[in-house]
């Protein structure tokens, strides 16, 4: 006889019962949350709230610092709607381990709508030039305030790593899918919204946003994102750089960046490098390129990716005629064994226009698409991992406010793993900070006026909870 089969215990009934009664004790599924909130202020985000957001009209309630605190804590744990905060609510540690309980998802939404203003709207559909569909409304002092706590941020993060002294702005835009009424349809006919995030490369933090309408081009006006993303630098920056997609292959952002003394922006040089929209008489350089000029940068089984430097000198705006010109680097795709590309042509062409005329081509167009590398990534995990891929509200502003809150949160999650996680976390997603450190149990325990968070388990295999902790110095007192 053979043997009886064993039961596998994923095969039983539970061996507990479940008991009516709500837990008494004071226990928390979100025991890492204080290193966050610990980040947070020692960050001084809630003093740059008081000093530059001011919405709430009485002392009732929870004040504005709260609020925000209470949104990049909704992030960081994987709230992607104002719903979530009840489900928060449910946590009886959490408010035990902030000093304050989070807002309702009704007081949530209610702080939201006051970030928007439908004047400004109204204003910007007035100048409208004729024939026009698409306009950037002026942002709201709410809004505008909530940038600066963003810039803030950003300066006090340079300041604790002064040893950085380069910096790279990348620029791009995004499509946030949205099926609400209010939502306008984009360029490959996808309703929603397509704001613009500019993102200091080196250090992986959001310089600055505009949320736009859905069918606002990315070449609508980007200066605007450009001036405020330098502008959020720290002092402590000795080298300046920018990369960018055709939308910024626009006369306005060129300008500024190719002169040396603009206006609302440091003074120096700003090396650049954008995409070139192409135009017949670019192409007709790029093809005119002697053979000996094109080198190869890089090769598969199906095609060759060449690149040169192409004699184009386009006509100049009247304030850059007495500049240095702007340098192409051209690339051009060929298909192996003569085969064709989808569109039937036997060879694809692009252009890149810089100012930087000392670098190899093949050094600058590597260089250049390292930006996919960088804004890519943070639209990514600020659409998927945080809450700014789920617009909360029809009113623009409100959700605008929701975008710019993820970027916070987004920087607040990236000062953390720098300043005091180990390296090896350096480039962690919040996902994986969620598994690691936000999602621990632990029980606040009450004893001789004190209260205790005692976790499930230690902090040794990422980080020694006293150890971060000191590295995050809370500001002095005013």
């Amino acid at each position: 006889m053979g043997l009886k089969p064993k039961r596998s215990p994923a095969e039983g009934d539970f061996l507990f019962q479940i008991d009516p009664e709500p837990l008494e004790e004071q226990v928390t599924a979100l025991g890492g949350v204080p290193l966050l909130v610990r980040t947070l202020r020692s960050l001084d985000v809630p003093g740059s709230v008081k000093r530059n957001l001011s919405i709430k009209q009485r002392d009732r309630g929870y004040d504005e610092a709260t609020y925000i605190e209470s949104f990049v804590v909704l992030n960081a744990v994987g709230g992607d709607c104002l719903d979530d905060f009840d489900r928060l609510r449910e946590d009886p540690g959490l408010a035990g381990m902030l000093g304050h309980a989070v807002p309702s998802s009704k007081a949530a939404g209610q702080f939201l709508y006051q970030f928007h203003d439908g004047r400004k709207i109204e204003q910007a559909q007035r100048e409208l030039p004729v024939g026009g569909v698409s306009y950037i409304p002026e942002e709201s002092d709410p809004l505008r305030g909530l940038a600066q706590v963003n810039e803030d941020l950003v300066h006090e993060l340079g300041r604790r790593c002064p040893d950085q002294k380069i910096a790279t702005v990348d620029l791009d835009g995004t499509i946030i899918e949205s099926w609400k009424r209010e939502a306008k349809v984009a360029y490959d006919g996808r309703s929603g919204y397509q704001p613009l995030l500019a993102v200091w490369a080196e250090t992986n933090v959001v310089l600055g946003d505009e949320f736009r309408d859905g069918n606002v081009p990315g070449n609508q006006n980007p200066l605007a994102v450009t001036k405020r993303a330098f502008r959020a630098l720290p002092e402590t920056i000795q080298e300046r750089f920018f990369r960018g997609d055709a939308a910024c292959y626009e006369e306005g952002v060129l300008t500024w960046l190719r002169n040396e003394k603009r206006a609302d922006g440091p003074g120096g040089l700003i090396g650049f490098a954008v995409s070139a929209r192409m135009n017949p008489s670019l192409r007709e350089a790029i093809v005119a390129t002697a053979p000996e000029c094109w080198e190869v940068e890089s090769e598969d089984s199906g095609a060759i990716k060449e690149c040169a430097q192409v004699n184009y000198f386009p006509e100049e705006a009247a304030e850059n005629r007495y500049r240095e010109p702007l340098r192409y680097v051209a690339i051009r795709i060929r298909k192996k064994q003569q085969q064709l590309f989808a569109d039937g042509s036997e060879v694809k062409y692009f252009a890149v226009a810089t100012n930087l005329w000392d670098w190899k081509p093949k050094r600058l167009l590597e260089w250049h698409r390292g930006k996919a590398g960088t804004i890519e990534a943070v639209h990514d995990v600020i659409k998927n991992e945080l809450g700014g891929g789920v617009m909360p509200s029809k009113y623009f502003g409100a959700n605008a406010a929701w975008l710019r809150m993820a970027v916070i949160s987004f920087n607040v999650l990236t000062a953390m793993k720098r300043l005091a996680l180990p390296a090896e976390l350096l480039a962690a997603r919040p996902k994986r900070l969620r598994f690691l450190i936000f999602h621990t149990p632990g029980r606040l325990i009450h004893h001789a006026r004190q209260t205790v968070l005692r976790l499930v388990r230690t902090y040794q295999r990422f980080s020694n909870w006293a150890h971060a902790l000191a590295l995050l110095p809370l500001p002095a007192m005013a």
